[in-house]
Order: structure tokens, then sequence, then C-alpha cells
């Protein structure tokens, strides 16, 4: 019987450390995976910015208020919001570019050229109505 219950300590001691070192690695893959994905958008974000800068990766990302929901601009208002933008700000960076659930039907979330971070207002013709300090 000695032999028998030493076995089966024995059997249940692989087993737990067969089980751990699965889980292990799984979550190592899983941070890995995660981590290089993060790096691949990172990356990614960088080279497609002057192309399509508020399609990728957006920091802080559409919000709602007074009962409607933000969208990111794609395609042709993106494009034109971008053109506004560069207008406005030559030299800026759109960080972000949407819908407007605050008052204006689009605003672009920018870093000007000196770094500082604005957020530009546009009516449904894409005209510049306000151009504020900080990301409102």
């Amino acid at each position: 019987m000695h032999i028998l219950r030493k076995t089966a300590i024995s059997a249940a001691v692989i087993a737990a450390t067969i089980t751990g070192g699965a889980l292990g690695a799984t979550m190592i893959g899983t941070a890995n995976a995660q981590t290089a994905t993060t790096a691949t958008a990172a990356a990614s974000s960088a080279a497609t910015t002057a192309a399509a800068p508020a399609a990728t990766n957006p920091p802080a990302g559409p919000h709602q208020a007074n009962g409607k929901t933000e969208a990111l601009l794609t395609g042709d208002d993106l494009a034109k919001a971008t053109a506004a933008v560069n207008a406005k700000e030559p030299g800026a960076t759109i960080d972000r570019a949407e819908t407007d659930a605050d008052g204006a039907v689009y605003e672009a979330h920018i870093t000007k050229a000196d770094g500082t971070k604005a957020t530009v207002k546009m009516d449904a013709s894409f005209t510049v109505t306000s151009d504020a300090a900080g990301m409102n």
C-alpha cells in the first residue's frame, strides 16, 4: 500500500507540473503575442500616419455624449477633414478624426507642429469652426 500511495502522489505531482507548465507557456505565449501585435500595430501606425492618420490606432477613441456616439472618419470624409486641418494648421498630425457628439458635425484631435495638442471642430461642409487647445 505504501508503494501505491507513493505512485499516486508522484502521478499527482507530475500532472500538476505538466498542467502548470502548460498554463505558464500559454500565458507567456499570450503575452508575447500581445506585445508583438502592439509592436506591429505601432510600426504600422507610424508607417501609415501620413496616408490615413485618423484611421490608425486612435489614442482615446470615439465617445458618446448627448445621445450620440462618435464614429471615426474614413474615406472621403477623412480626406476632407485632413485637408481642412492642414489648411488651418500646416504641419499638424491628425491623431483622430471623427464625428462630433458635442456640438460640431466633425472634429479632429491633432498634434500641432510645435507638439501641442488641439481639437479642430468643423461644420457639415468641413469648414473649420474652432481650434481649441487640448484634446477636448
